[in-house]
Order: structure tokens, then sequence, then C-alpha cells
């Protein structure tokens, strides 16, 4: 996002786009879904959870979220205070998550599952959106936090622990893809088609090596406390060749599944969720790739 607004990609496309830094998935989708956002940038299990009527906070509209394009895995890494050595550590402890029903709440409990440790052996606390979490996991007010890239590479600056992966837990998954309302998207269509090229042409731009330097300057400009020691390592994480952004921002179905088996498993009230293609309308991602 900030290197297609930065390179003038959105107002090639003439979409004038302000961007908003949201305190909470709560804050975001709520005002997505009352259409004081056009557009969100989100996790797409936030999208599922509100339209199947499992979202963390009461709406007073309707929810028709829908994604139409991807992004990432999430880039999600279980953050822990220095002393925390093994998942056996936490038992007893408390951990930070953005909401307690949606967003990457469900992979925080299964990657704490796989780690040996039961429901009742740790608790949950709201503590706001990753920039929130991390200053409180500073502070130590928490044991561990999910945190997503470039947070753990801060965090472990500061001599905090990576102690887990999300993606060598649950393999292909989905994390944060492009979402507006349904209804929004067909009455403004090319203005979707434009936003979708013009964020590909900033992944594109960032995935070509001459741009290293100006878009490690991005980096240092829009994060605080990023070095351009700390700057270089996000970059070789966020563009990895395998595991860092989509090159396409494409969807992957297979990571949807996972987001939906997870849902299934955890989300109240229970419901079975097998269709990925439910939560997607990929006319505009198509309209997009043919006009590129």
């Amino acid at each position: 996002m900030w290197a297609a607004q930065d390179n003038g990609d959105f107002a090639r496309e003439a979409l004038a786009v302000t961007l908003t830094p949201t305190p909470s998935s709560v804050f975001q989708l709520t005002n997505l879904i009352d259409g004081k956002f056009d557009i969100a940038m989100t996790a797409i299990d936030n999208l599922i959870a509100y339209d199947e009527g499992q979202g963390e906070a009461p709406v007073t509209a309707t929810p028709d979220l829908v994604a139409f394009m991807g992004g990432d895995n999430g880039f999600l890494r279980l953050v822990v205070q220095p002393e925390v050595g093994t998942y056996a550590d936490l038992m007893g402890k408390e951990l930070s998550v953005d909401a307690l029903t949606t967003g990457y709440a469900f992979v925080l409990r299964k990657m704490l599952e796989r780690g040996g440790l039961k429901e009742h052996e740790v608790s949950l606390v709201r503590a706001g959106g990753v920039l929130q979490r991390w200053e409180a996991l500073r502070e130590k007010k928490h044991a561990g936090t999910l945190l997503i890239t470039p947070f753990e590479i801060l965090a472990q600056a500061q001599g905090l622990r990576v102690l887990g992966n999300a993606v060598d837990v649950l393999g292909r998954y989905q994390g944060l893809v492009g979402a507006t309302r349904r209804s929004w998207a067909r009455d403004n269509a090319d203005k979707v088609v434009g936003f979708i090229r013009a964020y590909q042409s900033g992944l594109a731009w960032l995935y070509e090596p001459g741009n290293k330097s100006a878009a490690l300057q991005i980096l240092q400009k829009n994060v605080r406390g990023m070095t351009p020691e700390l700057a270089a390592r996000t970059y070789d994480v966020l563009l990895a060749p395998s595991g860092g952004f989509d090159r396409h921002a494409a969807v992957d179905l297979d990571g949807v599944r996972t987001v939906l088996k997870l849902r299934s498993e955890y989300g109240q009230p229970p419901k079975p969720l097998t269709d990925p293609t439910k939560y997607l309308d990929l006319t505009y991602y198509e309209r997009a790739r043919r006009s590129r």
C-alpha cells in the first residue's frame, strides 16, 4: 500500500486513497460494514466471521462483505517474553489477541494446542491491533502475542523471542485480503479494478531488485523504530521468494480452507464452513488481470 501510494499508482488509476490505521479489527470491520470505509486490508477470517454472524461485536447493518483480492499468509509469529523458552512456560500466563473470536485468535489457539497447552491453561485477553499488542508486549503486560512482520523483527531486536511460526503449524493460510461490501463493489466496479491494478503495480515495484533502496526508505519512513538494519531484515521476509507477499495479490484457496477449518472448530455459534468461494468475488481481480 505504501509503495503504491508513494509511487502514484493509485493516482494513475484516478483514485484518491486515504490510508487510515485502525486500532482493532472491531473498529475496522464495524466501520467497513457501516459504510465509513470503502475498502479494508484485513484478515479474511474477519470478514468470514461477520458474514457468518460470528463477529466480535454487534453491527447495525447486515454484513455483505467479500474479498476481491489476496495479499499474504499473515506473516504470523508467536512472540514471547525473553524468559519463555517453550510452550509449557506459557502455562498460567496471559497472551494478548486483537479480538477473542475473529482475526488471528484461532491461529493462536491452534498453535498453543499443538504446543501441548489446553485452552484452560492460558488466558487470552483483548489488547487491540498489532501495534497495540506490540506495545503491550514491550511493556511486559502479557507473556506473548501473535505479531506480524515487521513487529516480530522489532521485538527480537529488543530481546524478545519468536516461539513459533504459524505456517509451520498450519501449513497454507490466507492472511490479509482486500475486502469491501458487495453492494459498494457493484456500484464502484471500476474503482475496485483500479485499486487492484494499483496494488499489483506496487507489488511489482517492490519485487524489482533495483528498487530495494527506495523500498527500505519507505519502511523506515512509515514504521516507528525501523532502523536501516531492521528494514533490510524486514524486506527479506516480506519479499522472500517463498512465503513473501503474493506477487500478484492472488487468493490462496487452500489457505482460505485452513481459515474455514479453524473457524469451524472454534467459531461460535458453531457451524461447518467448507466453501472458500462463498466469501470471494474474483471477477474484479480477473478484470484487473486482463487489463494490465
